[in-house]
Formats: structure tokens, C-alpha cells, sequence
């Protein structure tokens, strides 16, 4: 079916929602940019992001910070072992006074549902939350509800210590729009980040969005156009990180177990119009398609034990199949 063509009015208004967005993420985190555009094109989306760092570098304050902005309701659960599926998604209480069970819903019906340190809860609640990540909807006691129209899921591992930890199978790695590694500030952005905290800027909140605003981006999302030679970039790219034998230096291609699936490639679509949309324009070049290129692709290909022996990271290989791939 084809879209109805993107008004200019309707880009300067998207134009003017990013930069609020955006503008106020920057005032409150220091030194992360990249992630603030990457979860506004998970917002964008309805998609879900996986952040991953050592504990303290701000990923939950991001996740707040976002939903602060766009004035959207925030849920957070803290995953440990003991967390069953139950405490995330509801049950059925008991009612003595009407002698009837009642379907209690659970912290995840939230516009933002954080889930910090996903990787310290049992296969068993994953698996219950991902199923509500993907179908946007849970049943209890044989009623389904839906999820909010925005629902988004940002979840947090810590890469560093695994004792007690139920790592997340690539399947379900793979149920995340993206994933961003996050690294230490330097040091002009700690004191300033010292200096926010001092002076109480992360300690105000203000909303300068809404919910109707985000969900006008994500309609308008939908009708960025994105020729046949941007999709075959695309299908190109994905089609590379299974074929790394043939393309890539042999030193490279050999720490490549497993390549990127399908969803890897609609996931660049969306991307590339998320990106088009904060850029002010209403089609897709093949540098949308770059920009987000190691949330999209990094945790879709899995690497092998050599790879980690040898010190080969995901962002290593990611550019070596964009290199590969000749740009329209």
C-alpha cells in the first residue's frame, strides 16, 4: 500500500519534538548522546533496547530521563532470581469479600518498563517478559490484555560479573530492537557531571512531550519512504554477516559463527526511517542505515571463543561487513 507523502509541516513539527526530546535528554545526561538518539528511535519504533555497561554510568537515569520528557508512565523491576513471572506480568488474588479471583495487573503495563540487570532473572521470567515485548499483550487467568499503544522495554546487564546470572539466549537477544554498550565518561564529562549533580539539575523533571506527540512520530515514522536500492542495502548487509567466508579477510572470518536473521533487516528499516525522522527528512539514505549500525547488528551476530581469546569485538566485525558491502 502506498503512504501518503510527508507534508513539510509535518517534518518541522517531528523536527521540533526530536530536538525538544533531545535537548532536554543532553541537559540531564552528560556525555551520551548516542544513547539518547537510540532510544528515541526505540521509542519511535514501539522497539525495545538492551543496554549494557558496568553499573553506575547512568542507564537508568537515561531511561527515566526519556520518559520524563515525553511524559509517559514509568515502571521499574528489579530482576533477581527470585523474581517469578508473576511479579512482572500479574496474577489472580483471591477476593473474600466477593468470593471471586481477581486479575491483579503487574508493573509491566507502563509506557517504560525498565528492567534492570534482565540477565540476573531465571529463563522462565525472561521468557514471560520477552513474550509481552513481542506479542504486546499478556493473559491472565485466560483474559488477555493489551499493552499500552507506546511500550517500550529498556533493560540493563551487567557484563562484568556473572555469578548468578541466566545469560540471554541469542533468541531472545535477538527480540531486541537494539543494543548499546556504554563505556566510561572522560574526564570533562565527569566534572560536569559532578557539577549537574551539585547544582540539582538531574533532581528537576519537566515534561516537554507527550504521549499524542510520540505517537504522532511513530505514525509518521511509518510513511518515511525507503527506495528498493536502501532495501537491498540492507538485505545486502544481512545477507553479508552469513557469508562472511566469502567477504570478509580471512583473519575476520573466522571468529563469525552465526550470522543475522530476517528480523535483523526489517530492524534496519525501521532504523533508517527513525533516523530520517531526526534528521528532518521524509526518505532514507544509506547513511541512516550506518548510523545505528552496531545496535542493530551487534548482538545479532555471535561470535565464537577465539573471538573473545583474541580480544575481536562485535563493532570490529560490524564495520568489516559494512565495508564489504558497496554503498548505493
Amino acid at each position: 500500500m502506498q503512504q501518503e507523502p510527508i507534508t513539510t509541516d509535518e517534518l518541522q513539527k517531528a523536527t521540533t519534538i526530536v530536538n525538544n526530546i533531545l535537548d532536554y535528554y543532553n541537559s540531564k545526561v552528560v556525555g551520551q548522546p548516542f544513547l539518547g538518539a537510540t532510544i528515541l528511535a526505540a521509542m519511535m519504533s514501539n522497539g525495545h533496547i538492551l543496554m549494557e555497561s558496568v553499573p553506575g554510568l547512568a542507564k537508568t537515569t537515561a531511561a527515566k530521563v526519556m520518559t520524563d520528557a515525553v511524559s509517559g508512565s514509568f515502571s521499574r523491576i528489579q530482576c533477581t532470581p527470585d523474581l517469578i513471572p508473576s511479579d512482572i506480568i500479574g496474577t489472580q488474588i483471591y477476593n473474600a469479600q466477593t468470593n471471586r479471583f481477581e486479575n491483579k495487573l503487574g508493573p509491566v503495563f507502563a509506557n517504560f518498563v525498565l528492567l534492570d540487570e534482565i540477565n540476573r532473572s531465571s529463563a522462565k521470567t525472561q521468557s514471560a517478559m520477552l513474550e509481552a515485548m513481542q506479542e504486546h499483550s499478556v493473559t491472565i487467568g485466560g483474559q488477555t490484555y493489551p499493552m499500552p499503544e507506546v511500550f517500550v522495554v529498556i533493560a540493563t546487564q551487567n557484563p562484568v560479573e556473572q555469578e548468578g546470572t541466566y545469560v540471554l539466549s541469542e533468541a531472545q537477544l535477538d527480540r531486541f530492537l537494539f543494543k548499546v554498550k556504554l563505556d566510561y565518561p572522560n574526564p570533562a564529562s565527569e566534572v560536569e557531571i559532578l557539577n549537574r549533580i551539585e547544582n540539582g539539575v538531574l533532581a528537576e523533571s519537566k515534561a516537554v512531550s507527550d504521549m499524542e506527540e510520540m505517537t504522532f512520530l511513530q505514525k509518521l515514522k511509518k510513511r518515511v519512504y525507503v527506495d528498493d536500492a536502501i532495501k537491498k542495502y540492507i538485505v545486502d548487509i544481512v545477507q553479508a554477516s552469513r557469508n562472511t567466508d566469502t567477504l570478509l579477510p580471512k583473519d575476520l572470518a573466522q571468529y563469525v559463527s552465526m550470522g543475522a536473521s530476517t528480523r535483523a533487516a526489517i530492524t534496519f528499516m525501521e532504523a533508517a526511517k527513525s533516523v530520517a525522522v531526526m534528521n528532518g527528512r521524509s526518505y532514507c539514505t544509506p547513511d541512516d542505515i550506518k548510523t545505528l549500525r552496531y545496535a542493530v547488528l551487534g548482538h545479532r551476530i555471535s561470535l565464537n571463543f577465539a573471538a573473545a581469546a583474541d580480544g575481536v569485538s562485535e563493532e570490529t566485525i560490524v564495520d568489516a561487513i559494512i565495508g564489504a558491502v558497496p554503498t548505493p
